[in-house]
């Protein structure tokens, strides 16, 4: 005998799984490939189309047609199909075809469940509050269309109300996971062969205009929290690569980077702090100079840059030690000081100049002074819009234009250097940053991006001299609104003005730090600093596998009674039963324990044949509401209604 076929959806349950899937899909738009990106609106666009006009959905032939030309297109982009993007781009393709042959109960759960499969992707490309907000959201709808499906004839709000329930449920269980679960190093939601070519920041090179530019982001590079007080502004020099090559036009890295130990800094008091570094995609980490301590993993070259051993592609955080008043070590071989004495042969009025300040000057230090005098009394201008520069860019900045931002100077400044016999550097980093007043935290944003140079003094070793405290003092001591004029465009956050929305904005990243720190930022170091507050003095993964089965086990026995009370307590059909059994129990027909509906209606016919067509009414009404014909308040009352009036037949 052939099965009954399932009942087609209704068009609340469509509606119900075209929100799902509209609240899924909106965020792949923008990471997918353009082609398909328009198929999935498209296809989103027809659907709801069809719902509206209660249009019969395309024949299969036609969607067949669409997997398969899906299917290529997607394997034309990516040149395979397996991998992260392609296979979210087949998920994406897949869903959008599902909802247009979405007929019966058993396509609503291929779409459910494709659904919640297609939102964890989502945490694949980005893990920040926003998209957790938006997949909560989606989630809530995704349980509610499946609610609509086991309760067809339930309303919208006790569809909803009862996935919110299911959730609330399922949140202590994913609390103690979350803390108990043994976590792994590393990233959760990362692929090896992921690109991050997205990401901005400081390069190993170092171009006119190339700071200028990346002083026009807000983004934010690091975060530091200190164990005391924050240090003065003019001390924080947050160092990064070190340029000593220049080719004319461009300073670049050193590719051989030999390792050394840490610098002496017994003479010095340390300062301890924690930096919170955003992914950019090299290997080099910020500190203050200088450095009296490496984090796990780390080492550090002879021009003291921290290096991690792998590219930084994911937020790292890492405790620091420096003391910025400590000098760099003396000692530096011959070979490399050669190394920062080389120049191209092209500017020749500085090189001229350089030489003529080498003749007259005493030392190198009076040479270092010269220089500084020249950029505070000559007509030199501090901007994020400088001229282009050609090929002399040294003598056409010192001798033409006179208009530049740090790199400008600090380049200019290293070049007459090496030209009058001094080896220099040009060292590029952070300079300051800004307090955050909500959490405490300083913000070192792109906008504090900065160039400064390095020279080298017979017996002190490198010294840092930053030229641009020359031109602008108030960039180093107040910040880089404080030195530019209105008319450069700034950041908003860098501004003086907009400062309540200034305080809006910290606000918010405060509460984004905190769930970098404690949600994405929940390693195993975390874990245990946490474990070990909670009474776990040496939490291993058995003890914690333990307190995680107890804890859920608790947990499970705990929604059990609390279920089961409620059942009993709460459902009105089963009191009303229940009170039917007690009022027939006075004319020796209760309800017998193993007796189902049908057959104690049955018996009490027969006993009573008076009340046979009551309590036929009675069972039938209270079958349909027990196992799902019927719901809502109206059938119950009628129930009851029913048990009164039998209440009264009996008595006679």
């Amino acid at each position: 005998m052939a099965s009954k076929p399932a009942p087609p959806l209704t068009r609340t349950q469509e509606l119900w799984l075209l929100a799902c899937a509209v609240l899924t899909l909106v965020p792949a738009i923008q990471p997918a490939p353009p082609w398909l990106a328009a198929a999935l609106i498209l296809a989103l666009a027809w659907r709801a189309w069809l719902w509206w006009r209660r249009a019969t959905l395309p024949p299969r032939w036609l969607l067949n047609l669409l997997v398969v030309a899906g299917s290529v297109g997607v394997f034309l982009t990516y040149r395979h199909l397996f991998g992260k993007d392609p296979g979210i781009a087949l998920l994406i393709l897949f869903l959008a075809l599902k909802l247009l042959e979405m007929r019966r109960p058993r396509d609503g759960l291929a779409v459910i469940f494709l659904c919640y499969f297609l939102l964890l992707t989502h945490f694949l490309n980005a893990q920040g509050m926003e998209v957790a907000g938006l997949a909560l959201a989606a989630l809530v709808v995704i349980t509610s269309a499946l609610a609509s499906l086991a309760h067809a004839g339930s309303g919208v709000l006790a569809q909803l109300r009862l996935a919110v329930l299911m959730l609330a449920q399922a949140l202590p269980f994913m609390l103690v996971l979350f803390l108990l679960f043994p976590r792994v190093q590393g990233p959760l939601w990362g692929m090896p062969v992921d690109a991050y070519s997205g990401m901005t920041g400081l390069s190993e090179s170092m171009s006119p205009g190339d700071i200028s530019r990346l002083i026009q982001s807000g983004e934010i590079a690091f975060r530091v929290r200190f164990e005391g007080q924050i240090p003065p502004q003019p001390s924080l020099y947050w160092r990064g690569p070190v340029l000593g090559n220049f080719d004319g036009r461009s300073w670049r890295a050193s590719l051989a980077r030999e390792k050394v130990g840490l610098p002496d800094t017994a003479t010095s008091q340390p300062v301890g702090y924690e930096i919170t570094l955003e992914p950019h995609n090299k290997t080099w980490l910020f500190a203050l100079e200088i450095p009296a301590s490496l984090p796990a993993g780390a080492s550090l070259s002879r021009e003291y840059l921290i290096q991690a051993r792998a590219p930084v592609r994911s937020r790292l955080r890492y405790a620091m030690q420096s003391s910025p008043g400590a000098g760099h070590d003396p000692g530096e071989s011959a070979v490399s000081l050669r190394r920062y004495l080389s120049l191209p042969p092209n500017n020749p009025r500085t090189q001229a100049l350089a030489q003529q300040w080498r003749r007259e000057a005493t030392d190198p230090e009076a040479v270092i002074r010269r220089m500084l005098e020249h950029f505070r009394q000559e007509s030199f201008f501090y901007t994020l819009t400088p001229p282009l520069l050609g090929e002399n860019s040294i003598d056409e900045f010192l001798f033409g234009t006179r208009r530049g931002f740090c790199e400008h100077y600090a380049s200019a400044f290293t070049f007459t250097l090496r030209a009058a016999g001094i080896p220099a550097r040009v060292v590029t980093g952070y300079q300051g940053g800004q307090r955050n007043p909500v959490d405490g935290y300083l913000i070192v944003r792109q906008s504090d991006a900065h160039a400064w140079a390095e020279a080298w003094l017979e017996g002190r070793g490198w010294v840092r001299v930053d030229p641009t405290a020359a031109i602008a003092p108030s960039r180093i001591e107040a910040g880089l609104a404080s030195a530019m004029p209105a008319s450069e465009a700034l950041p908003f956050m860098v501004r003086a003005d907009f400062s309540w929305l200034r305080q809006l904005r910290f606000r918010w990243e405060a509460v984004g730090n905190a769930w970098n720190q404690w949600v994405l930022g929940y390693d195993p170091q975390r874990q245990r600093e946490v474990l070990s507050r909670l009474g776990m003095r040496e939490p291993d993964w058995q003890a914690m596998a333990a307190a995680m089965a107890t804890l859920c086990g608790l947990l499970l026995l705990a929604l059990t009674a609390w279920a089961l009370r409620k059942r009993i307590r709460l459902d009105p059909t089963q009191r009303a039963w229940n009170r039917l059994s007690r009022k027939l129990g006075r004319i020796g027909l209760a309800r017998r324990p193993w007796e189902g509906p049908a057959d104690y209606a049955r018996r009490v016919a027969q006993a009573r044949p008076e009340l046979a067509q009551s309590i036929q009414a009675i069972a039938g009404l209270y079958v349909d509401l027990r196992y799902g014909k019927l719901n809502g308040d109206a059938p119950s009352q009628r129930l009851r209604g029913l048990v009164s009036g039998l209440d009264i037949a009996v008595s006679k």
